[in-house]
């Protein structure tokens, strides 16, 4: 038996790949090939366009899929999620789906684009949540190029957005945003049923997690003696307590701990000056609670 799974190919591709060599899956693809290689036997993974994953998940031609959001709810399928993946094509951070103008546009607020014209690839989205706000607006489909249709072409777009960063660039401003978008494991509900299926997916989600969580996190170890210890202890954090191991014949003891990266910079010169020595960073693969 074999799940077959959906990878998106395109600007996520690279990450998705990542991610997956740090869950321990490692796949390869050659050349323009739409199916990859991944060293698990019971998986045969395809790629395709994230906009369509949700699609063919939602009809069963895939038993599982990775596609934003944004996507699955473009296409209004009814899909089991089975896992939220917080990874992005540059950062850990969830995308936004927002409606922007030029920055010297008139429009101000959501209720300012009554009767305007929006470009967009998620019009159903935009759709639902102009609706939502009492607004009737014309909005029509682009096929790429969005941002340069503002002014114009269009009074303003419905698009994606990581850092913002592209839209100032082509002298645009925030409106609102429409949602926060992140991939999702997403699963055919027939095969969300199979037993065999849902385990697999199940384990999947569990690496797929572990290896996000690992790398928002770094272990140390440190030596320290019996005299510094509770010195050491009172500034270091962990997950839960930190591991300590009497050092063979000595007064010392071997501290590890898992911590948050960012803490890692202020943290090893305070341990430093409270007493600690031989202290060792290192890096995570995944992190299982």
């Amino acid at each position: 038996m074999q799940l077959k799974l959906g990878l998106p190919k395109g600007s996520l591709q690279d990450a998705t790949f990542a991610l997956f060599r740090k869950a321990g899956y490692h796949l390869t693809v050659n050349g323009r090939s739409y199916y990859p290689t991944i060293d698990d036997p019971e998986i045969e993974v395809v790629l395709m366009r994230a906009q369509e994953i949700p699609r063919y998940v939602d009809q069963g031609v895939l038993d599982a899929g990775l596609s934003g959001l944004d996507w699955i709810r473009e296409n209004g399928v009814d899909v089991v999620e089975v896992a939220n993946l917080v990874y992005a094509k540059q950062s850990q951070c969830p995308v936004r789906l927002v409606i922007a103008v030029a920055t010297d546009s008139d429009i101000k607020t959501v209720h300012d684009l009554e009767g305007k014209r929006i470009a967009t690839e998620f019009v159903r989205i935009t759709g639902q949540f102009l609706a939502e706000h009492g607004v009737n607006a014309h909005i029509e489909f682009s096929y790429g190029a969005t941002e340069v249709k503002v002014p114009n072409l269009v009074d303003a777009i419905a698009d994606l957005t990581e850092t913002g960063s592209s839209l100032r660039a082509n002298n645009l401003r925030i409106l609102t945003t429409i949602l926060e978008s992140t991939p999702r494991l997403h699963a055919n509900r027939r095969a969300w049923e199979d037993p065999w299926k849902r385990e697999k997916l199940q384990n999947l989600a569990t690496l797929l997690l572990g290896a996000l969580r690992a790398d928002a996190k770094v272990g140390l170890k440190m030596n320290v003696s019996q005299e510094k210890l509770a010195d050491v202890l009172a500034i270091l954090p962990a997950m839960k307590h930190p591991t300590i191991s009497q050092l063979v014949n000595s007064g010392w003891v071997a501290i590890e701990v898992i911590i948050d990266e960012r803490q890692a910079r202020d943290l090893i010169p305070a341990l430093k000056r409270a007493g600690a020595q031989d202290i060792t960073e290192y890096p995570l693969n995944k992190v299982i609670p």
